[in-house]
């Protein structure tokens, strides 16, 4: 009883100490519950049920769990597609990001504000991926077909976006162009607010050249910024479907650009099999949670 007491008082002392600022982060607290814990915990339980969205859930246990990892697959090529996808374009956008604001960030301020402006813009065009389609067009009118014509590479039209052996590498590459975005603005702001007395600091204990300025200053410092992106990286590789909807088609050929958002999308805006859409999801949350621990693990070594 004492203990609990002691608690009470304790948690009481803190409530008085910190009230204001408690009430002032309770509106977003309400709203995060509301809108991202609670569906998650509800997507969590619509999972183990049969549900159609007209008669109510039926709690049928793991069975849709069994059906999609030994029945379904069209979900094993999904899920063989997203892991291609996220550890080619993850990476590799992660590094491009910081690479690109590493440069622009060296750059006098007003060209310094207009590159910016450059990298981020496609990020933010709905419509981006029409370019890509009228590059990539199937006929003699797109760009790509056009020049290997003139060059007299080849003959006629190649069909990129309806030829399995196109369809990946092509999204790949628009989901590199397309990766500039919030990350790479992150990255801006923290080499932005490193601290250049310490680079100063640096030289006097023996860094001698700018990859050691990198790796023993610059990073460290942007450990914050450099999780963040890396989280946004990460969820946005394991998440594409509607570029490949917009791109190749949905289903597309041979299903070579099927992703798990896009089987999600299947059983859940097409078929309305709820209770086997909340499955998929709840798969993908997990992928996306072990590969942000992954990556917060190998994050925390920079620098040592």
């Amino acid at each position: 009883m004492n203990n609990n007491k002691e608690y009470r008082q304790s948690f009481s002392e803190i409530w008085k100490l910190h009230k204001d600022k408690y009430l002032m982060i309770l509106p977003f607290g309400i709203v995060f519950f509301l809108f991202t814990v609670l569906p998650v915990i509800i997507a969590i339980l619509l999972s183990f049920t049969s549900f159609d969205m007209v008669s109510a859930p039926k709690f049928i246990g793991l069975q849709n769990y069994i059906n999609l990892f030994v029945e379904d697959d069209i979900f094993l090529i999904a899920v063989k597609n997203t892991l291609f996808f996220a550890i080619v374009t993850g990476p590799v956008s992660y590094i491009m990001c910081f690479i690109f604001a590493w440069l622009v960030n060296e750059l006098p301020r007003i060209p310094r504000a207009i590159m910016t402006l450059v990298f981020y813009a496609p990020s933010i065009s709905g419509n981006a991926y029409l370019i890509w389609k009228l590059l990539f067009s199937s006929d003699t009118y797109g760009w790509v077909n056009a020049w290997l014509m003139r060059l007299g590479i080849t003959r006629e039209a190649i069909q990129w976006l309806s030829t399995k052996a196109y369809i990946m590498p092509i999204l790949v590459i628009v989901q590199l162009w397309l990766s500039l975005g919030v990350s790479f603005l992150t990255f801006i702001a923290g080499l932005q607010n490193v601290d250049g007395s310490l680079y100063e600091a640096a030289s006097v204990e023996g860094i001698k050249n700018r990859w050691q300025e990198l790796w023993y200053i610059t990073l460290p410092s942007m450990k914050p910024q450099l999780l963040f992106g890396a989280v946004m990286q990460i969820t946005s590789s394991l998440s594409v479907s509607q570029l490949s909807i917009d791109l190749v088609g949905f289903p597309s050929v041979d299903y070579a650009g099927h992703t798990i958002l896009t089987h999600l999308h299947d059983y859940g805006n097409i078929r309305y099999q709820m209770g086997y859409a909340c499955t998929i999801a709840v798969v993908l949350f997990l992928i996306m949670v072990i590969g942000n621990i992954i990556i917060q693990k190998v994050l925390r070594r920079i620098g040592d």
